[in-house]
């Protein structure tokens, strides 16, 4: 097990990374509580097919440890992640009895972590919050850093709060069962953590696809090791920025696009990770018709997508795009700050104004 030591000005706590970690979890919220247990319950936030999958594990790690609990188990999927889906944890945890002093689990992928996060900065004011998610992308991206949100009809992630966990454990075993799509879905955010900070990290990942390509993972030794040079890199950056003011916004590398992909395709036809994967490579296009990136990135850019099963263009234009990127969170003025890049590994933010994007976008 690798053990990262977050800190910010929201709270410190550590990020657990290795295999078989979900058995361990009540020994380790033993541990969280000074070998105790929140007085004031555990309500388990899931979704029913990681529940189907794993929520006996859970409850057997939970049992052995003498920990009580309660589950709330939504329907999968980004619809979720909404006021609906925000209703019924809340009315789940009132049925439970969770008091301030008690603990919410998130147990799931990105939508279970950034809803249960939501539910738990806002009832009783706050109460506890803890990470175990299921998928590599909320290993490497949304288990840390303390962004919660829920959906509005206004646009994606518009409804939240910074809100740190007082713990991430990352069991990269739950990784296995995952369905390929899933998995290529967090390999694009692995992608970004390379693009911005690491061009290391993507030679790695081009290493490991000569062997078998998009159909064969990432072997464990080599999965652990990505997921903790992820998981670094953005605690680094959440620990100098923790409320997105500045160095934070190069995580939203290919999020402007990517989030505007998933809501003209009613977060259906494709997933988080899809739209931003096809997001950044719209991003370096953009930086290079500008002058602005190393020419030939677009192009690496897709050759690494590609050797993970991502594909890199979505079928939308500037007219179908254009009109939800005017309520991305990161609108200032009459533009965005977008990122972009000088070369890949290396990030900056791009004050974009939308007659600007709109030209850039019209000449593709």
């Amino acid at each position: 097990m690798v053990k990262l030591r977050a800190g910010t000005a929201g709270g410190a706590y550590d990020v657990l990374i290795g295999r078989g970690l979900t058995e361990r979890v009540g020994e380790l919220l033993r541990e969280l509580y000074g070998g105790g247990a929140p007085g004031g319950g555990i309500a388990v936030v899931s979704d029913a097919n990681v529940w189907a999958l794993y929520g006996a594990r859970l409850t057997a790690a939970m049992e052995s440890a003498g920990l009580g609990f309660f589950s709330v188990v939504l329907e999968p999927g980004e619809r979720a992640k909404s006021l609906e889906g925000l209703r019924l944890v809340y009315d789940a945890f009132g049925r439970g009895k969770l008091r301030r002093d008690g603990l919410a689990l998130a147990f799931g992928g990105g939508v279970v972590g950034d809803l249960c996060g939501f539910a738990a900065a806002t009832w009783n004011r706050g109460v506890d919050f803890v990470q175990l998610p299921t998928t590599l992308l909320a290993q490497v991206d949304s288990g840390i850093g303390g962004k919660t949100a829920i959906n509005v009809e206004a646009g994606k992630n518009l409804v939240g709060a910074f809100y740190q966990p007082r713990l991430a454990v990352m069991d990269t075993g739950l990784q296995d069962a995952l369905p390929a799509r899933e998995y290529r879905c967090g390999m694009a955010e692995v992608i970004k953590y390379g693009a911005i900070r690491s061009e290391a990290l993507l030679g790695k990942l081009a290493g490991a696809a000569s062997g078998g390509g998009a159909a064969e993972r990432l072997e464990p030794a080599l999965m652990a090791e990505v997921v903790r040079e992820c998981c670094d890199i953005k605690k680094g950056i959440v620990e100098r920025d923790e409320f997105d003011r500045g160095e934070r916004m190069l995580l939203n590398f290919g999020h402007s696009f990517g989030h505007a992909i998933e809501r003209a395709g009613s977060y259906e036809r494709h997933n988080h990770g899809e739209a931003v994967a096809m997001g950044m490579v719209m991003a370096a296009r953009l930086g290079e018709d500008k002058g602005m990136t190393e020419p030939g990135t677009e192009r690496a850019l897709r050759e690494i997508l590609a050797s993970k099963g991502l594909e890199a263009d979505c079928g939308y234009g500037a007219e179908e795009l254009l009109p939800h990127m005017e309520m991305d969170k990161k609108r200032g003025g009459a533009g965005l700050r977008l990122v972009l890049l000088r070369r890949l590994g290396d990030a900056f933010i791009y004050d974009c104004d939308f007659q600007e994007l709109r030209e850039g976008m019209a000449a593709w």
